[in-house]
This record gives C-alpha cells, structure tokens and sequence, in this order.
C-alpha cells in the first residue's frame, strides 16, 4: 500500500510500517490544489490538520482506503463522505488523553491557586499573601460534559481529590468508578468546576453560550481543552466580568486557524481573555506531551496494522 504523510510525525509510523511492507511518500509543504494533482495514486493518507480533507479532495482520491489522523478530532475531514466512499477512517484519543487530564489539572490549580499570578509579584518585588488566598478542589463538584477518552482521563485524575465528579454524555449508561453519569440539567445544577471533552459538531458549536451559563446554578470555573468553538467567546468574556465565571483555563480559543497553528483574528474579546487575571490561555497544547507525540503514533501504527497487513 501507498501511503502519503501531509503532515510531520514521529518517524516510528514510517519505520514500523515500512518494516511492514507499506511505501511512503512524504510532502510536509505543497498546497491543497498540488496535492489533489497526485492523491488519486495512494492507497491511503496519514494527516493532523493541515490539508482539510474536504468532498472534493476526496473524489479526487479514487484509490483512497484509510484517512489516519495522529489525533482526536476529525472536523478536519468530511466524515459522512468518506464514509459513503468506503473509506476507513482512523484516529488515536488514547494517544494523548493521559496528557490532556494532566493539563486540565495543571491549569486548573494554577488558576484556582493564584499560582502563576503570585509567582509573577514575588519575582517583582510584591509580596501578597491575602490576595492570594486560594480556593480548593477539596469538596467540589466536577461537572464534565463528554465522557470519552478524555473525560476519563479526567476523571480518573479528579478521583483522588476529594470531590464528586459527574458527567453528562450523549451515550447511556457509560459511568464508572470515577465518575456518575447525570443529566444535563443535574450538571447544570451541581457544578462547581465545568470542564468540556466534546468533539466540534453542529450540535456543540457553541454549546457553551450566554444561555448555558445562565443556567448553571453556581458561579463556577470552567475548563475547555476540546474545541475554541465549542465556546461563544463574547458570552463567556461578559460571564467573567459578572462573576458567573469565577475563572478560565483555555487551551483552546474560538480564534484559531483551522490548522489550530495561529490566531486569526484579533478583537476586544481576545485581548480581554490575554489580559485578564482570571484566564489562563495556553496554544492547543494540552495534548501535546513528549510522551503523547509517540503515544499517538504507536496507536495509528497499531490500528492501520490491524485493519491493512494483509493487503
């Protein structure tokens, strides 16, 4: 089988699957319409988010039997056409999700502690300890929406904090010992710290609105390492200066390229989130480990050898 690389990962995939028989191609730097031009002689691509995998792209890829994303999410590809094409589609969340539930909790205590905040005014000369008083995790609610592989990994890492951790999931039935599944209405109601693990759809691009808010019960902290467009910015900027968010962490942000390389816009909003000491922003790195870069390449390795070997 042919494959070609779009873009750059750890060079495991190439020497375990060239072990296997498979040919590479890599091209890290050609254009969309340059890489239609030559699509159609592989039998299969292995991508992250460069080259959006759209209709037309993939009615130029005749040969095409597997799209791997070294990754979770797929928005970068038309899914429902892929599908209809027979193509197979192959992504890797386990890859990353241990990495993910440690930044979540990294950010988390960060905010909730004051840490980077007091540490910035002691290497300024400024001594604050009542500012700084922070607020625990101890006795919380944790409300998480998504109970996938990160919302557990979450929750497995909350478990040994001394709170309640909920979820709500459009699955049934999917609780386990870390974690009580509820309705949408109880998490509204219970949480105390929001964090979300959903995937970007039309049903949760912004999902996270002036609404929502309103309706959770509490003025609570909220975490997003899913989406930059699961949020309506504008409506959480003006929860942040009410109070009803007590504090962001944000790893991801509504205006990200849709490579998720950059910011492709500046606004009021955005300044307000770079400037506010209630919002920690980190650039789309919770999954972005040193142990994650291989652990995410093992998984595609692993899932293409299961499926294509024979071939």
């Amino acid at each position: 089988m042919k494959i070609l690389l779009l873009d750059k990962n750890h060079p495991l995939i190439t020497e375990q699957l060239s072990a296997k028989g498979f040919l590479f191609e890599e091209d890290f730097t050609s254009a969309y319409e340059d890489v239609l031009k030559k699509i159609g002689h592989y039998d299969g691509i292995i991508i992250r988010s460069r080259i959006p995998i759209d209709q037309n792209f993939l009615e130029h890829a005749k040969n095409l039997k597997f799209i791997a994303r070294v990754g979770a999410g797929m928005e970068n590809i038309d899914v429902e056409f892929a599908k209809k094409s027979g193509i197979q589609l192959i992504s890797s969340p386990e890859g990353n999700r241990d990495s993910v539930a440690e930044h979540v909790l990294g950010m988390l205590l960060i905010l909730m502690h004051r840490l980077f905040i007091s540490s910035q005014e002691v290497k300024n000369g400024i001594w604050k300890r009542e500012e700084n008083r922070g607020d625990e995790i101890l006795g919380k609610t944790v409300g998480l929406i998504g109970y996938g592989n990160m919302g557990k990994a979450v929750a497995k890492r909350f478990s040994g904090f001394g709170c309640k951790v909920i979820f709500h999931d459009i699955l049934p039935d999917i609780g386990d010992e870390f974690a009580t599944q509820v309705s949408l209405d109880t998490l509204k109601k219970e949480a105390d710290i929001l964090s979300i693990h959903l995937p970007i759809t039309k049903e949760t691009h912004y999902i996270i609105d002036e609404k929502f808010i309103a309706e959770m019960a509490k003025d609570f902290y909220f975490i997003n390492t899913a989406r930059g467009k699961n949020v309506k910015t504008n409506d959480l900027v003006k929860a942040l200066k009410s109070g009803k968010v007590k504090g962001a962490a944000l790893d991801v942000l509504e205006f990200e390229k849709a490579s998720f390389e950059n910011l492709d816009t500046e606004n009021d909003d955005l300044q307000f989130l770079l400037q506010s000491e209630k919002v920690i922003v980190t650039p789309h790195i919770a999954g972005w480990t040193v142990q994650s870069k291989q652990k995410l390449a093992q998984v595609i390795v692993d899932k293409i050898l299961a499926q294509f070997s024979g071939h």
